[in-house]
């Protein structure tokens, strides 16, 4: 695919790249290995006065196979091409290449004009003339595009437009996240927060985890009866927010069921006021000044005892009951003085 010289910065490039690579993986008509250099980049770098509607002399970085090189590897020409000129010299057409150890380009050979080439019709390939109604035909038969997807998660389930562009920039990670919406709460009001909630896990625990690993999310042991399983689990008030993100870690390694990882870690939720009440008692005789505080009507102070009694609770007790329980009694010992 070959560009018209319209990108005005490094970041444009590596964004057009980044749509470019979620386009033609979406299609299967590349599997998109950078690493094995069955996606790549040869970027072209010129600079000019501004003012100057003339564009100058082009150098070709060739072979980056980073989105990021290709970015920083742009920046860098883009300097140099100015220092030299800047210090009374001319650039030179030519092909380099970019180290990324040491962040910079370098020389490969000099590149000739396009006449140095003497191109000329290959006369045993015929040209190939399609019509527009064929154009059309296969525009139709396309499935949703990266770009389209996205701005369905966005509107239609108030997804933020950077999860959205996460979730869309790989077939993997889309992918587990539709599989997981299948199982969507069947009130459309909780639609939402159910879909925030399991993108918010694959955008942050589950991508660090593939990135620590080097691996796909699909060569994991995770999939997306985890993560319903977990959202349910949350939701009940069985496991908090916190043992979710560890149970995460445990079911990508694993691939053990939610209801097995909770009861082998011990993360199940503590719920029964019964068994949090004299918890609640030694906090309140542990932090008088704390207790004042709230009765004189700093009830945001009641977070810190919440947290003191999370952590004595290793995060298993339940801190909705907890504030509940804190206010009462604080708060009822105060109407009794």
């Amino acid at each position: 695919i070959v560009s018209a010289p319209e990108l005005n910065h490094s970041i444009e490039a590596g964004a057009y790249l980044r749509a470019l690579h979620a386009i033609v993986t979406t299609l299967g008509v590349c599997d998109g290995n950078m690493q094995e250099g069955n996606f790549r980049c040869d970027a072209n770098v010129s600079v000019r006065k501004k003012g100057d509607g003339r564009l100058g002399t082009r150098t070709e970085i060739k072979n980056v196979n980073s989105f990021r090189f290709v970015e920083k590897a742009i920046d860098f020409e883009i300097d140099r091409q100015i220092q030299v000129i800047l210090s009374g010299g001319k650039v030179v057409q030519e092909t380099r290449s970019y180290d990324a150890a040491r962040g910079m380009t370098f020389s490969l050979r000099s590149k000739e004009e396009a006449e140095d080439y003497r191109y000329f019709p290959e006369p045993d390939l015929l040209p190939v003339r399609i019509r527009e109604e064929q154009v059309e035909t296969v525009r139709q038969s396309l499935p949703e595009l990266p770009h389209q997807k996205k701005a369905r998660f966005v509107s239609g389930l108030g997804l933020t437009y950077d999860s959205a562009g996460v979730l869309t920039s790989s077939l993997a990670l889309t992918a587990l996240f539709e599989e997981a919406l299948r199982d969507a709460p069947s009130v459309a009001s909780e639609v939402s927060s159910y879909a925030q909630t399991i993108a918010n896990w694959i955008v942050g625990e589950i991508s660090r985890l593939a990135n620590e690993d080097g691996i796909e999310v699909g060569e994991s042991k995770l999939n997306a009866r985890h993560l319903v399983d977990l959202y349910r689990s949350v939701h009940s008030k069985e496991i908090s927010s916190s043992a979710a993100k560890q149970l995460i870690g445990m079911a990508w390694k694993t691939g053990d069921s939610v209801e097995g990882l909770v009861a082998r870690a011990g993360l199940r939720q503590v719920s029964d006021s019964g068994a949090l009440e004299p918890m609640v008692e030694r906090i309140i005789l542990a932090f008088p000044k704390q207790v004042e505080e709230i009765r004189g009507g700093k009830e945001k102070v009641l977070g810190f005892l919440v947290g003191q009694l999370m952590k004595e609770t290793a995060g298993k007790a339940n801190p909705t009951v907890l504030q509940e329980l804190l206010k009462k009694r604080i708060l009822r010992e105060k109407g009794e003085q």
